[in-house]
């Protein structure tokens, strides 16, 4: 893993040219590809680095968002607007994450995982579109902030009674109920506010309608899975109070998932419909996680990656609208069927994809998703079934809104797309696509 993250280092020398970086990105993504992890086990352990099966394609997924996130921040370079500064700092970002996802002992993840805080706050702040991004910033800050910290002290608890925070080593915690409660709560707050759940989630929406198109493609592909992959690692150490939180969990994702969707439907910006419904397809995710299954693990996990590709190639889409346009508002940015034929289709691809259509990705965890809480209570049923039929509504009225209508009167031209920017979607789709063929590698990968 060392080699990664001093090739990563070493990108930071290359800001200089925007081609140099992003070819190395993609190189990384290519090279890392190849160390395929099989099982549920650790493997390029050293130096306190290491990776299973879900740290593998969750840095892979790092490696090959950032690269997209420089293809479609393009505009920043043209303009001259301090591109080798927002270089610098996706590189650092990038770090941040890696490290994250392979550290093997829990302080240093806290550590790494805090950090990645600092570039996403530069982005917003320097490179965001309204002058409320500092507003965005603060509420950011603060709700990561006053989550996380209950996390630390937590952690210290767990090193003074089994005397080690490595991974796979540190016993479970022990102590009456009230306590041992309490300790579950500190721990497992600081995950669910980064997913994040309905009711902790309100930072999302600011966030990415304030972000660039870098920081809104890199918070919804990778950031938004450190909050799922932190329960994954955490939620073994309390295995026996877990059991009696499973209930409200899945109440929570649910029924919060189903009222996000409402939440979505009355949405005019399509940044926030797109933020929203991130908290929604997260709700799911927060059941899976949580019923200790391994069907919602898999689900889980699936649902993370394609919500990752899929969600970061929306907000990517509605960046090129909105260079265009000048507006995010659907009832500005109507009609675009009319001057932006080609970009429509994929609109309707990715659209497709948000929806969990076949063959996305996302079907297949949504899929293991359903099975897992269903198994776990007949009566989830019925919210779970609300929770996908608004998932298809409010993906239609994003997209029949956008692309129907009659155009704003002020557009006379428009530029299709540009090459840059079809490349940038291919390579959303295609591995959203892709995926499904090794489904059963997937969701049997934690096997």
């Amino acid at each position: 893993m060392l080699k990664f993250i001093v090739f990563s280092l070493l990108m930071l020398t290359g800001v200089q040219s925007w081609v140099v970086v992003q070819s190395l990105l993609f190189f990384m993504s290519f090279v890392f590809g190849l160390f395929c992890v099989n099982g549920f086990f650790m493997g390029s352990v050293g130096l306190g680095l290491g990776m299973d099966s879900v740290s593998y394609i969750l840095i892979l997924l790092s490696f090959w968002i950032m690269a997209l996130v420089v293809g479609g921040s393009q505009s920043v370079e043209d303009k001259g607007n301090f591109f080798f500064v927002i270089l610098s700092v996706n590189v650092l970002l990038l770090l941040s994450l890696v490290m994250t996802f392979c550290c093997q002992d829990y302080l240093m993840f806290y550590v790494c995982f805090e950090s990645s805080l600092i570039p996403t706050l530069i982005l917003i702040l320097g490179w965001g579109y309204q002058p409320e991004r500092l507003q965005a910033g603060v509420y950011m800050l603060f709700y990561t902030l006053f989550a996380s910290l209950p996390l630390l002290v937590s952690l210290i608890s767990l090193y003074s009674s089994g005397g080690t925070l490595t991974l796979g080593l540190v016993s479970s915690a022990e102590g009456s109920k009230l306590i041992l409660s309490i300790w579950y709560v500190c721990t497992v707050f600081a995950f669910i506010v980064k997913l994040p759940v309905f009711m902790v989630h309100l930072w999302l929406p600011k966030a990415h309608v304030e972000a660039p198109v870098a920081g809104s493609m890199i918070l919804a592909g990778v950031l938004l899975k450190l909050g799922g992959y932190g329960l994954v690692r955490v939620l073994p150490l309390f295995t026996g109070v877990s059991k009696g939180f499973v209930g409200a969990w899945v109440s929570v994702g649910v029924i919060g998932g189903v009222v996000v969707s409402f939440i979505c439907l009355r949405q005019t910006d399509i940044k926030a419909l797109i933020a929203y419904s991130s908290v929604a397809h997260m709700g799911l995710v927060l059941c899976g996680v949580m019923l200790f299954s391994w069907w919602g693990l898999g689900g889980a996990v699936s649902v993370m990656v394609g919500h990752g590709l899929c969600s970061s190639g929306l907000f990517c889409l509605a960046n090129m609208a909105y260079e265009r346009v000048g507006s995010r508002s659907l009832l500005v940015s109507k009609g675009l069927l009319n001057f932006m034929p080609s970009m429509a289709l994929w609109w309707f691809l990715l659209s497709a994809g948000n929806m969990a259509a076949p063959p996305t990705l996302n079907l297949l965890g949504e899929i293991s998703l359903i099975i897992s809480v269903v198994s776990w209570s007949k009566v989830s049923v019925l919210g779970v079934g609300l929770l996908s039929f608004f998932s298809a509504a409010y993906t239609l009225y994003m997209y029949s809104l956008s692309q129907h209508g009659k155009y704003f009167s002020s557009l006379f031209s428009c530029c299709s797309g540009k090459v840059r920017e079809y490349l940038v979607l291919v390579l959303h789709w295609l591995p959203l696509n892709l995926l499904i063929l090794k489904g059963g590698t997937m969701v049997y990968l934690m096997y």
